[in-house]
């Protein structure tokens, strides 16, 4: 007897797109792109139309900085454009060599291991050293590849509320007994809220439990320490952790990296997936970040003008009666309402002439305009921002 057909309609099975589509539509989370055609930098080619951006994590403007353009095109020349293979077979160039030793200077660690994105790197890392056996505790307003790579790793992930040292108190006490290993993960700067992790406390914290501390750096590295080593530098954490971040926000370039103790990036090399089996990181991306490295660690002006213009756009919004999220970063987050509401400050900031898009759940629990300060805005430019809000 021959079997029935699962179906006899004409539906194919991706019908279901339609339906999600139309259900993204109807929340307001559809998302769409902007096409930019211009060089990175405070002034941008949105659409076709020039705008100031006040959006990108280019905090130092180094992305539009000669020096790495230069340093990048000099790379794909003595090297070519692509590392053509795992850093284990025939992508491991002396220039990515170059690039882990200046990571491990600037972040006062024995070694480094640099993987083709940042979420790669935390993806890797911590499904190689947590599993089955082992505890994740981590903020609940973690990056999503701090989240993935829990899930990743098949280890418990548990997450503790948003900067609560109370409630990591408490699930430490709770849990931290039941398994072999147990890994504290956090975001050093929080990506959407711009706040600050209480890492002081969460490493002594760590040492009490007998615990493995993470911190992505992504938003720390560059913008904080007295050489742009992060928020890690800025509070003087010498002990044994592991820090994470990205080659791709103040430091301009592209990729990922792992900073940490000798014996943990040996083993990475022999463990993390996401390095192994990942073609290494391009030249013109690895020159691009050694020369931004260089810029960082030498050069303190750039920081600083960074930092004063956090302070005017702060002084502003206190002025102005506004209040972000947080302030203690180059990031500024205002919530102005619901979703609509946030979609129309979006519009309203477009139509002068600022691209600050809105950001909505599910990537945050609630909507807001994120805004970004970069060392490459002038004070014209950071008070006709203040004038768009206030007119809103």
């Amino acid at each position: 007897m021959k079997p029935e057909p699962i179906s006899t309609h004409l539906a194919t099975p991706y019908d279901w797109l339609d339906r999600s589509l139309d259900s993204i539509h109807k929340a307001n989370w559809y998302r769409s792109t902007q096409t930019i055609t211009s060089k990175a930098g405070a002034i941008a080619t949105i659409d076709g139309r020039e705008m100031l951006m006040f959006a990108s994590n280019n905090y130092l403007g180094l992305a539009g900085d000669r020096r790495l353009i230069d340093a990048a095109i000099k790379a794909t020349e003595i090297y070519g454009t692509g590392s053509t293979g795992s850093r284990l077979v025939t992508g491991h160039l002396a220039l990515h060599e170059e690039l882990e030793a200046a990571i491990a200077d600037l972040k006062n660690t024995e070694a480094a291991l640099v993987f083709s994105s940042g979420y790669l790197a935390n993806l890797g890392t911590i499904a190689a050293i947590v599993g089955t056996r082992d505890l994740i505790l981590g903020d609940a307003y973690n990056h999503s590849c701090l989240k993935k790579g829990g899930l990743l790793s098949g280890a418990t992930a548990i997450d503790y509320q948003h900067l609560d040292l109370a409630d990591l108190t408490a699930k430490l006490q709770e849990h931290r007994g039941k398994y072999r290993r147990c890994l504290i993960t956090t975001d050093s700067v929080f990506s959407m809220d711009g706040d600050l992790a209480p890492l002081r406390e969460i490493m002594d914290l760590a040492y009490q439990y007998d615990c493995m501390v993470l911190v992505d750096e992504a938003h720390g590295t560059g913008v904080f320490g007295d050489r742009g080593g992060g928020l890690t530098q800025a509070l003087g954490i010498r002990e044994n952790l592991i820090q994470v971040g990205t080659l791709s926000k103040a430091l301009g370039s592209l990729g990922g990296y792992v900073a940490g103790s000798a014996k943990l990036i040996d083993y990475l090399r022999n463990r993390a997936a996401t390095w192994i089996y990942t073609t290494a990181l391009s030249p013109a991306d690895t020159g691009a970040a050694i020369s931004a490295i260089k810029i960082v660690k030498t050069e303190h002006t750039l920081r600083e003008q960074l930092w004063r213009n956090v302070a005017l756009f702060t002084q502003g919004l206190q002025n102005l009666g506004i209040r972000a999220i947080a302030m203690d970063s180059p990031i500024m987050a205002i919530e102005v309402g619901d979703i609509p509401q946030t979609l129309q400050m979006a519009t309203h900031l477009r139509e002068n002439g600022i691209f600050a898009p809105a950001i909505r759940p599910p990537t945050v629990p609630t909507p807001r305009i994120r805004l970004t300060l970069m060392a490459s805005h002038t004070q014209a430019q950071i008070q006709f921002l203040m004038q768009c809000l206030q007119s809103w």
